[in-house]
């Protein structure tokens, strides 16, 4: 293993592709689900996410022999869940995937549209997120009402597993949820024989209100939350590919993932920052190898969907969207941090956030679209005062 693949390495993408996939594949199935998926378009979608981003960080970090992580946007997932169901249902919403899948090949190709996208005040960005996550994040506490039991049983995991390693919380919760749904739910026969994969095609219908209130929103998330912080941590671990093409290759690979029910891979984050980090392997030439195994391991689990859709189908809702709740937690709190971040830019982020998390919608636009357009009309009404 002394010019390839190193013990560090297979540890850290292991754990980096157990991570990345427990810790938000709940957030993606109620994405899809919301979005008018039935369970054998979920579970394809799961599949096509999975193996999507896993053959793109195998690619991509073996090309460019750096450890590029690639991972499904969890943000972008959120705001499915958090979105009505589009009118015209599933296809309509496979239509929004593949408009967004193609702004984000136009970002790396097209370098003005990628500068459009970081050029949106952060506050913004991060307070548009944040109403999107508000009321996914309240899930843990409807759990425990609903259900006190299992409901605290899953957030303690969380909790003091959390106070241990903060990466392994959400994956403890996971392991929880499953056990108590093993063990108080009749679980459907032939469960196992329903685990290979299971691709659904999904002819796309196009809507001009899904444009602007699920392809668009669902585009600046993925730049603003994934894309952007993924460059950033490769940045601080000593790598600087050019993004453009990084950007072109998961846009593409968002592109094949859309009929199939996937709704955007991106670059990593937080996987990103264990496969590339000097505890992954000293060497920095052979970290790559990380994100390759990670990439490995997603693709593995991608042959597993049905059977995990399966499973969570069986499960009680609430319990489900607790665990969700919880892996978005960390990410609601990073958004809000950023959002009131800026004084000059409080209020217009405050107006942001509350006009996305009301739920708004008008002409079948998502209130996302609405409340980064409402922040950013009372972020120029002040500059003109000023």
């Amino acid at each position: 293993m002394r010019s390839g693949l190193s013990w560090p390495a297979l540890a850290a993408g292991l754990l980096a592709g157990f991570v990345g996939f427990a810790s938000s594949f709940a957030v993606v199935l109620q994405g899809l689900r919301a979005m008018g998926a039935d369970a054998a378009q979920a579970a394809s979608g799961l599949m096509a996410l999975s193996i999507a981003m896993g053959l793109c960080g195998i690619i991509l970090s073996a090309w460019r022999r750096m450890p590029i992580s690639v991972a499904w946007s969890t943000p972008g997932a959120a705001l499915l869940a958090a979105s009505a169901m589009p009118e015209g249902g599933f296809p309509v919403a496979v239509g929004a995937f593949l408009m967004s899948a193609t702004l984000l090949v136009a970002a790396g190709l097209w370098r003005p549209l990628g500068r459009a996208v970081a050029a949106i005040p952060a506050p913004l960005a991060n307070a548009m997120l944040a109403g999107v996550l508000l009321g996914l994040c309240l899930a843990p506490m409807r759990a425990v009402a609903e259900a006190p039991a299992m409901g605290l049983a899953i957030v303690l995991a969380w909790a003091l597993v959390g106070r241990v390693n903060r990466l392994l919380a959400v994956p403890a919760a996971v392991l929880v949820a499953g056990g108590l749904i093993a063990a108080t739910v009749a679980l459907p026969e032939g469960i196992l024989a329903a685990a290979g994969p299971v691709p659904v095609w999904v002819t796309p219908a196009f809507t001009w209100p899904a444009a602007v209130g699920l392809a668009l929103p669902l585009f600046i998330v993925t730049m603003a939350s994934q894309n952007i912080p993924g460059m950033a941590v490769l940045a601080v671990n000593g790598y600087r590919p050019a993004p453009g093409p990084l950007f072109t290759v998961t846009g593409l690979f968002s592109l094949l993932g859309a009929p199939l029910g996937g709704h955007a891979v991106n670059l990593a984050a937080i996987t990103a920052a264990l496969c590339a980090s000097p505890e992954a392997q000293p060497d920095p030439a052979r970290r790559w190898w990380a994100a390759v195994v990670a990439g490995l391991v997603y693709v593995g689990f991608g042959l597993l969907a049905g059977a995990a859709v399966a499973f969570v189908g069986a499960a009680p809702p609430v319990l489900i969207q607790a665990v969700a709740g919880l892996a978005l937690l960390g990410a609601f709190s990073g958004a809000l941090h950023g959002a009131l971040a800026v004084p000059a830019q409080r209020e217009a982020a405050v107006i942001t956030f509350v006009v996305t998390a009301s739920g708004l919608s008008v002409a079948g636009v998502s209130g996302a679209f609405w409340g980064l357009l409402a922040g950013g009309a009372m972020l120029l009404l002040h500059r003109r005062r000023g």
